[in-house]
């Protein structure tokens, strides 16, 4: 990933800025190293060797990473963009006080600051890409990992912190009509003032949307229609006229009005406003009330947890899985705590192995809205050094990502052969981690 750290503050103008690499026709200069070290000494972020060293040849393979992108025509969708953009600057505001303080930290306005981030997430998500293109074919046979498993030396073998295993049912608590009435009659005059002239869609987004993609006008990017819930892929791809706005739209993430930009090919770039509805305490409570009432049934014997999870439960990711929450970064059932919602890890931490929680409230942070919740211990595994029995998940993982960094590195050492690289005297005395840069220019 492309780091944030090039959002620090340029270095002072009394020192004299000068080439230190040029790859292919691209110089990378002084100011920008010394701006990147700058902000990883304020952030302590560690450096695994000689800075002057390591952060001018990491700038060198994005290079080459962003140049590859350009030959495959990879580009990054602006809608993820803008909204880990806004993520990141909420962290910030969060963690430093108020959008004042952030622009004083940064030294830079907030909208320069804004376009910063969204180029080095765009780098990053394309560089991503990159990657995962050279790697995607990479899969490890049983008798790969054996082997693997065997070769490692003891002190190598990692030791697995406690994990666990649970299952959810998740009920989302009763939204008033009026409040749903309400939004739709403000998406309604938001369209009426774009259909008659009167305001530009894009500025109605930025001041009023609810979804990341508000500081971009609400645009989206080009996109696929199965990048999008069907129900907005499909108003989305049935529009033509983009002077006029769509039918309001729900989804499940609320609802949404959408303007077309332009189409290409089996392609389409829109802009979309989203409003929320929201929920009251008093709803919430009434959730919490029904959810408790199951789990006692449950309890009871009426019925299992599973057969609830099926009927019940309106979380699409479990509620066919019988409730088994799965754990989306390594693909297996298990969770180490801090792999979980904190809201469930907070529940689970002081629950046994069969026991059913009371119901509480927790954040479905990819809809940004409460929801209730009650979850089961299934299992709960001791810290261990690994095995092959119980956490083959885990050494294969290790296994295709120890195969994984050696074609990306061949990639990146035979790009240095094949690409112009020049560094200037006084930035050449380095032990690299790629090989190939201190030969002669080539």
């Amino acid at each position: 990933m492309v780091a944030l750290c090039a959002l620090a503050a340029p270095i002072k103008k009394n020192v004299i800025d000068e080439v230190a690499w040029v790859v292919g026709d691209e110089p990378i200069f002084r100011s920008e190293i010394e701006e990147q070290y700058l902000q990883m000494r304020q952030e302590n972020t560690s450096i695994d060797g000689d800075p002057y060293c390591v952060i001018p040849e990491k700038i060198a393979v994005e290079k080459l990473y962003l140049h590859q992108a350009k030959l495959d025509t990879i580009t990054a969708p602006e809608s993820q963009v803008a909204a880990g953009v806004e993520k990141r600057l909420d962290y910030f505001i969060n963690n430093l006080g108020s959008r004042e303080k952030v622009e004083e930290y940064f030294r830079k306005p907030l909208p320069q600051l804004r376009e910063q981030m969204m180029e080095l997430m765009r780098n990053s998500y394309i560089i991503d890409q990159v990657q995962h293109n050279l790697t995607k074919d990479v899969k490890a046979t049983p008798k790969d990992v054996r082997k693997y498993f065997t070769s490692l030396p003891t002190d190598s073998v990692p030791y697995v912190p406690m994990q666990v295993e649970a299952q959810i049912i998740e009920i989302n608590p009763r939204i008033p009509e009026q409040e749903i009435e309400d939004v739709k009659a403000r998406l309604r005059d938001y369209a009426d003032r774009v259909n008659r002239g009167e305001s530009s869609f894009s500025t109605l987004a930025i001041m009023f949307s609810e979804d990341g993609s508000n500081m971009q006008g609400g645009e989206l990017g080009f996109h696929g229609r199965a990048d999008w819930v069907p129900e907005f892929s499909q108003v989305a791809f049935n529009l033509n006229d983009p002077k006029r706005v769509s039918r309001i739209v729900e989804t499940e993430y609320g609802y949404h009005i959408i303007q077309l930009i332009e189409k290409r090919g089996e392609q389409v770039n829109v802009r979309h406003i989203l409003l929320t509805p929201k929920v009251n305490s008093k709803d919430l409570a009434d959730g919490v009330v029904k959810l408790d009432s199951l789990r006692k049934e449950i309890v009871a014997g009426k019925f299992s947890f599973e057969e609830a999870a099926q009927v019940i439960s309106q979380d699409k990711n479990t509620k066919n899985n019988n409730g088994v929450m799965m754990n989306q970064r390594t693909g297996s059932k298990r969770f180490e705590m801090q792999d979980l919602p904190p809201e469930v890890a907070r529940k689970i931490e002081l629950m046994q192995p069969g026991d059913i929680s009371e119901a509480f409230i927790m954040k479905d942070r990819s809809k940004n809205r409460d929801v209730i919740s009650i979850v089961k211990l299934t299992n709960r595994v001791p810290g261990h050094k690994a095995t092959l029995s119980e956490d083959y998940n885990l050494i294969k993982g290790m296994y295709e990502n120890h195969l994984k960094e050696k074609i990306i590195t061949d990639w990146v050492e035979n790009k240095i052969k094949d690409t112009y690289t020049k560094i200037a005297d006084g930035w050449d005395g380095c032990d690299f981690h790629y090989k190939g840069w201190n030969s002669q220019a080539h």
